[in-house]
Parts: structure tokens; sequence; C-alpha cells
């Protein structure tokens, strides 16, 4: 009798968009309505939501029209599950694998996505945000969204951040080197364009900005190794902020600006983005280009998403397998395949404490 095979299932985060103008209200009603963004009383924000989501849905529909109508967001991220599907299954053949993914504020929900789980009856689980970086605001809350889905069995392990894995800085490496390249080697500032984050939220103690900064740096060597001839001018920047709050900084509207004062052209390269969406598809290449136009800046580039490439599927693949070899969850069902104290996941972890690989 062939005995069976052990079942995993991948569960796959991400923010997810909406599917078309007809999702695009209720899309902005569930974002707004998450604990995690806007931090006030339920019945404060809930009507809050709703009032952001009703004033910003017109301008919101003509830019995802850009797009087709819809984001590209669940396509991409079902290209990347099934990549990382594929190359999990090669590496360990005597395990059956399954991807699941689960959006934090469109379909599919991680609700739905519990239940597909639960209904696989799998013997491990990894947790694997789409997020390199960790915060609060994007891993925490689709991790707490999971917890209060899941009610189906199995050991879980949760991939809490992977801004240090090395497949996913080599990917970045080589979208940036080859947007340089076709665009003729020219002289550019380096901006690493990330999505922003509430200033009261960053000094709360979440180590998105950290984080950010580590990674930045770590593809800084590796550019620099490529060749040593080519030196780099880089700067991080952050975009996509709304409301009256004060953000982390420098914005990238005025990253872009100080290049024009400067005399230097621009590369911008979403660091914290690993699929296209309006952040990149409209934000950066249509709202900031022509921002950059308007200020005289010549040489305008941006480095593709790393999507699917290789080095990043691989390092991810990586950090699924670590996660189930090493076993083990953390006092909250948190294991870390970077440095244990780091993440900012769990009580004793956060920045800037020196850590170590597990």
């Amino acid at each position: 009798m062939t005995p069976k095979r052990k079942r995993v299932a991948v569960v796959v985060f991400n923010l997810g968009g909406p599917d078309g103008a007809a999702a695009v209200r209720p899309f902005l009603q569930n974002l707004f309505s998450d604990r995690a963004i806007i931090g006030a009383p339920w019945f404060i924000r809930q009507p809050l939501a709703a009032f952001i989501a009703r004033s910003r849905a017109r301008s919101a529909i003509a830019n995802y029209a850009i797009m087709g109508g819809g984001s590209p967001i669940l396509p991409q991220t079902q290209a990347q599950a099934d990549a990382l599907a594929a190359r999990l299954a090669a590496s360990h053949p005597d395990i059956e694998i399954k991807c699941f993914i689960a959006m934090r504020y469109w379909k599919p929900m991680t609700v739905a996505t519990a239940r597909a789980v639960a209904a696989f009856a799998p013997d491990e689980i990894v947790l694997t945000p789409l997020y390199p970086q960790f915060s609060t605001t994007t891993t925490g809350s689709s991790f707490k969204a999971w917890r209060e889905s899941y009610r189906g069995g199995g050991a879980e392990h949760a991939i809490c951040c992977w801004h240090d894995n090395p497949g996913y800085i080599a990917a970045h490496v080589d979208q940036i080197w080859s947007t340089w390249e076709a665009g003729g080697r020219p002289n550019v500032r380096l901006l690493f364009s990330a999505h922003g984050l509430p200033q009261k939220i960053a000094a709360s103690g979440d180590p998105y900005q950290w984080q950010i900064e580590q990674n930045c740096a770590a593809i800084a060597v590796k550019l620099a190794e490529r060749d040593p001839s080519v030196k780099w001018d880089w700067e991080i920047c952050y975009q996509s902020r709304v409301g009256p709050l004060k953000w982390i900084g420098p914005s990238t509207p005025d990253a872009i600006a100080a290049a024009a004062r400067d005399g230097v052209g621009v590369l911008l390269d979403p660091v914290a983005f690993v699929s296209e969406h309006i952040e990149t598809l409209v934000e950066l290449d249509r709202d900031y280009a022509e921002l950059a136009h308007s200020l005289g800046v010549r040489t305008y580039l941006r480095a593709p998403a790393v999507g699917v490439l290789t080095p990043f599927i691989d390092g991810l693949a990586g950090a699924v397998t670590r996660a189930l070899t090493r076993g083990g969850t953390g006092p909250d069902g948190v294991t870390c395949p970077g440095r244990l104290t780091q993440c900012g996941a769990r009580p004793g972890c956060s920045p800037p404490g020196e850590g170590s690989r597990p």
C-alpha cells in the first residue's frame, strides 16, 4: 500500500484590487475599514471608511480604467503562486503542495481562502506574504485576518518578513540593471520608491521603514558588485501618501524634484511591490513621469516589479522550505526565515537589534 503523501498548503497573501468598476467602491470600503489602516473605534472607522470610499470612487475608477477597468494584481499574483507551486513541486516530489491566494481587501478574500484550505485538509500550512517588508498594516493585518478566519487543522508556520531574501535582492538587481542598460546607461539617480507609511505608525515600533532601508542597502551592495566601475547614486523615497497625517519621507515627488535641481535623471525601482498595480502603472508610470517631465528631468526610467523572475521565485521557495524544515513556531505562530530579532511580528521582535539567521 502506497503511503499517503504529506499535504502542505502554501497560503500566498496580497493586498488585492478591484476587478472592475463596480468593485472599486467596496474595495476602498474594505481597505479603510481595516483597523490596521485607520485605528479609530469601529463606530468612527466604519462611517469614515464609507465616506472615503464614496469620495474617492470616481477618481479611482478613472485610474483603474487606464489598466483596462480593474487591477491586474490578481492575475499577477496567480502567476506568482503557480510559479511558486511548480518550483516547490520540483524540489519536494514526496509532498503534495498546493498554493492558495488570500487577498486582504478584495476577492478571493481571506475567509473564502480559509475555507478552501480547510477542505484541502493540510498536514502543514505555510503563510507566505507577498509583502517583502513587514508592517502591521500589511503582513500583520493579513495574518490577523487569517487567524480570525481559519478553522481547519494542520501545523502552521508563517514567513513574517523576507526583506533580506537573496533571491528577492538578486531579482531587483536584475531589473534595475537591465532597465538602465536598455536606457543607454544614462546618468541617473536610482530612487527606491516604497509605499509610504504614516509617521505615527513608524514611530510605534513598526519595522517597515527599517527593513526598507536594509533592503535597499543590500540591493545597492549587489549592484556595486556587479560592476565596481559603476558608481550608483541612490536614495530611498516613499509614495502613495494620503490624508492629512505626517508620513515618512522623503516623498517620491520631492526626490524627483531634487534630482531635477541636481541635473540628473531618475531610475525608479518599486522596492516594496512584487507585482504591477495602480501604484506602479498609474502613480509611477503616469503621475510621477509627468511630474519629472514638467520639472525638466531628461531621463525617467522605471524598473519593472520582480513578477515571476526566477531568482525571486527561487528565493520565495527557499523561504517556504526553511519554514517547513525548521518546524516549530514562535509565541504567536510565527517563524522567521530572516532575522529573528528584527521582524516585529512577535513579542521582543523589533528593530534595530542585532539578529542572526536561525
